[in-house]
């Protein structure tokens, strides 16, 4: 039977699989065009990705590809040309959504399509916890905890992310609805006086042919 430690602890750890933001993506990168991941990040987070290109051919040299990697207002926020593979790391400076695009730049001697891996980490999953423990000296269950009170602010920081994400909805969806409104009123006076004029000008004219 486990302790109440033991299930502690593997609680602990499903909690921290569960918070944990970390993804691997394959792209497969046509000879012409591009592709792109994108993700909405809030406000103030680290973000981490590493990717390189995998390839089957041994005859030929690896292909290599271009990347960039722009903010919701569209700053260029990572940018390499002709490499097999790369990094970037940033702190977002403005919430919303983040795209990183690839193409292969002509340097593919086989031709065909380039496969791209890409592993995507962001908050928690993008934090050096190894460097932390060194640098204060936990180990063990306090290095847990801290990892647990990590993941609890991140949780907290998005909650007020989508606080105000659906703050700003709600205050476009009522002006929206209150522009429908105005317009519907606006409507229905045209159409009122439409008709007072056309009532007003059968009267003349019947008042004419009498």
């Amino acid at each position: 039977m486990a302790t109440g430690a033991n299930v502690r602890a593997m609680l602990l750890l499903a909690l921290m699989c569960v918070l944990q933001r970390s993804e691997a993506v394959w792209l497969s990168l046509p000879a012409s065009g591009t592709k792109c991941v994108s993700e909405e990040i809030q406000n103030n987070v680290v973000v981490l990705a590493d990717y390189v290109v995998i390839s089957d051919d041994h005859v030929n040299p690896t292909p290599t590809i271009s990347a960039k990697v722009t903010s919701p207002y569209g700053n260029s926020i990572h940018h390499q040309e002709n490499v097999t593979h790369g990094q970037f790391a940033f702190t977002t400076s403005e919430g919303g959504n983040y795209l990183a695009c690839f193409w292969v730049d002509g340097h593919n001697p086989g031709g065909g399509d380039v496969s791209l891996n890409i592993d995507w980490r962001t908050g928690i999953a993008a934090k050096d916890w190894d460097s932390v423990a060194r640098k204060e000296k936990i180990e063990g269950v306090e290095l847990e905890l801290r990892k647990l009170e990590g993941a609890v602010e991140a949780i907290h920081e998005n909650l007020l992310y989508l606080k105000s994400r659906e703050a700003e909805m709600r205050i476009v969806s009522e002006t929206t609805n209150a522009r429908v409104a105005w317009f519907s009123i606006m409507s229905l006076g045209v159409c009122i006086l439409v008709s007072i004029a056309q009532i007003w000008h059968l009267k003349l004219y019947f008042q004419k042919k009498s």
